[in-house]
């Protein structure tokens, strides 16, 4: 007996219902308990990571409250309070933390007039790969000051030549720093030079422009801008 149009619709959708049943018990017979596994092993992933996000951020606040302590105690007058956790600190996996205890700790030691030992730890901030590049530059910086007296001018200057540019953003500090090294090497011209550089250059701090004028005229560099004189009709 023959299938009406409608009826034989009917029946192929059926046996194709049923040959996707067959395929799907075949799979899940074969690959099942992979899928079943699979799974597992996602949600066990999701859920660990949820949970390395939620200590990462318990982390983070315990440092924070624990830096905010110790500078607690800094302003207190209470350094040996403060000493623990900034070593704590200074070996955190988080580089702000670890960049900002390894800073107070060198400024504690320069307080101490320790120069050696200040430049030393500012030293071991500009050489962490890990922190971000400003981190890094102000600690060459800053090492550099901390020791000037011990470096030849030289020195001075071929370490801070990358930063004491108008494009820096320390220029006004590295400036400083290259511009006395070139007064210690009896070269005033180049000294007075980036003194007036500095002095013109807005970016720099007004504390350094105005200090980089008075040295820049001592030298023979007019670093004041003159305005234009007005001529008569």
């Amino acid at each position: 007996m023959a299938l009406t149009p409608q009826n034989n619709d009917v029946f192929l959708r059926e046996v194709d219902e049923e040959l996707r049943r067959d395929e799907m018990r075949d799979f899940m017979t074969r690959w099942g308990r992979w899928v079943i596994v699979a799974v597992i092993a996602a949600l066990v992933a999701f859920g660990g990571w949820l949970f390395w996000q939620n200590r990462q951020e318990a982390a983070a606040g315990e440092q924070g409250e624990a830096f905010s302590a110790a500078l607690d105690d800094l302003a207190a007058n209470k350094a040996d309070a403060a000493r623990v956790p900034l070593e704590t600190l200074a070996s955190s996996d988080r580089d702000g933390y670890r960049a900002m205890a390894r800073f107070t700790q060198a400024d504690i030691l320069l307080q101490r007039d320790d120069l050696k030992g200040a430049a030393a730890k500012f030293a071991e901030i500009a050489g962490d790969s890990d922190l971000a590049q400003p981190y890094r530059d102000l600690a060459l910086i800053r090492q550099t000051s901390a020791e000037f007296d011990s470096l030849q001018p030289a020195q001075v200057i071929d370490r801070l030549r990358g930063l004491a540019t108008k494009d820096s953003p320390w220029f006004g500090s590295a400036g400083e720093l290259v511009a006395i090294a070139y007064m210690r090497m009896n070269r005033p011209q180049e000294a007075g030079r980036m003194f007036g550089e500095i002095a013109r250059t807005e970016t720099v701090p007004e504390t350094i422009r105005q200090r980089a004028v008075q040295l820049a005229g001592v030298l023979g560099v007019d670093a004041v801008d003159q305005p234009q004189e007005k001529t008569g009709e």
